[in-house]
């Protein structure tokens, strides 16, 4: 399928790469309200440069990758389904569960399918970790906690403004990664509890070119509580970036027979810990799986696994297959709603009740993905 991109900051160099790694989709065009940054991603990916407008209306695109700032996610994938296109998002899906449901209305009215980031959950680490658990290695869950511990992005992005209004935050920036994992790992959610804070009501930029800005806090920098699941799990989350510096590892599962440590959800691999009981931690390595294999530099020397846009290539061939996606909708508007109710229980300091209840994704196989491979 032919891919017009919108929105052509930081994350766009990601999906204009990896259609070297996936088979079933082009980028053709992109667009961006910076013609600057529109006109040097042109050039650099030899694609067209077309205006936010021509590139919904261009009869030639069959899906629009939507990569611009959140308060822009519902517009942009509006306008794309409005066209007849189907539409891939980066997270989160829109600013709020309303936004979200109001996609959903016109996602099915039109009978298109919207995709959403984030796709890290289909990777080695994600996907071994949930054939562990159905092959019941460490029982039933039902406890665990995750931590998302940092301090901010004011530090190193060059426009850090958004991730302190609302639709960003630490639970809606970074946390949908560690809630994506969840519900891949172990289901729905039903209920969630929750608190919040702000340490700070000002923050100030130290990297360039706008260093000693400063930026006003309009969201909570810390949001701690509980999310209990379908099949009665309960979670403990502790997201912040509030912090300098922890010793948290980032998911723990418990179940009835051992526990589980999965690493961070923001990558596509890393090892896993398993332990049997009391047993001592047994390590359990990814790098040979498909989403596994380190293949890119993360900018510090490291070569990581870095398969981001599968889930574009996953849910093109559930389109052609006719299926549900995986990046489904339905998966990315709970992962919303779980995300919003957070805001809304420490707001009204009450317990937060779950509308939705999808399904979870199904395992995704070694079969399934090298026949997406290049």
């Amino acid at each position: 399928m032919n891919i017009g991109i919108i929105g052509c900051g930081n994350i766009s160099e990601t999906y204009f790469e990896c259609q070297k790694i996936f088979n079933n989709f082009k980028i053709v065009a992109c667009a961006d309200i910076n013609k600057e940054a529109s006109s040097s991603a042109a050039s650099k990916y030899n694609v067209k440069e077309l205006s936010v407008d021509e590139i919904v209306e261009n009869n030639e695109i069959d899906i629009i990758i939507n990569l611009t700032i959140p308060a822009a996610h519902k517009k942009i994938i509006t306008k794309s389904l409005l066209k007849g296109k189907h539409c891939f998002s980066e997270k989160p899906l829109a600013m709020n569960f309303k936004e979200g449901l109001e996609i959903q209305k016109l996602a099915n009215k039109k009978g298109l399918y919207v995709g959403c980031a984030p796709d890290t959950f289909l990777g080695a680490a994600g996907q071994r970790a949930r054939k562990l658990i159905e092959d019941n290695k460490i029982g039933k869950i039902v406890l665990g906690t995750f931590n998302l511990m940092s301090h901010g992005m004011e530090h190193w992005h060059p426009n850090p403004d958004f991730f302190f209004k609302p639709g960003a935050g630490p639970v809606f920036d970074v946390g949908v990664y560690y809630i994506t994992q969840l519900v891949n790992l172990i289901g729905p959610v039903k209920q969630i509890n929750a608190i919040s804070g702000t340490a700070r009501n000002e923050r100030i930029i130290t990297s360039q070119p706008r260093y000693g800005e400063k930026i006003k806090v309009e969201t909570p920098t810390t949001l701690m509580g509980s999310l209990e699941f379908q099949n009665n799990a309960k979670i403990q989350f502790f997201c912040t970036w509030d912090v300098w510096k922890n010793n948290h590892s980032t998911i723990e599962l418990y179940g009835l027979e051992g526990s589980m440590i999965v690493p961070d959800p923001n990558f596509f691999s890393g090892d896993l810990l398993i332990s049997q009981k009391d047993n001592d931690w047994k390590t359990i390595n990814n790098d040979k799986m498909l989403l596994g294999i380190p293949n890119k530099s993360d900018g510090e020397g490291n070569i990581k696994a870095n398969y981001r846009g599968i889930g574009l290539s996953e849910m093109i061939d559930s389109i052609l297959q006719k299926r549900k996606a995986r990046c489904s909708l339905e998966l990315s508007l709970h992962v919303l709603e779980i995300m919003d109710g957070i805001i809304k229980s420490a707001e009204e300091n009450k317990p937060y009740q779950l509308s939705t209840n999808p399904d979870q994704p199904n395992l995704f196989t070694e079969e399934e993905i090298k026949s997406l491979k290049l």
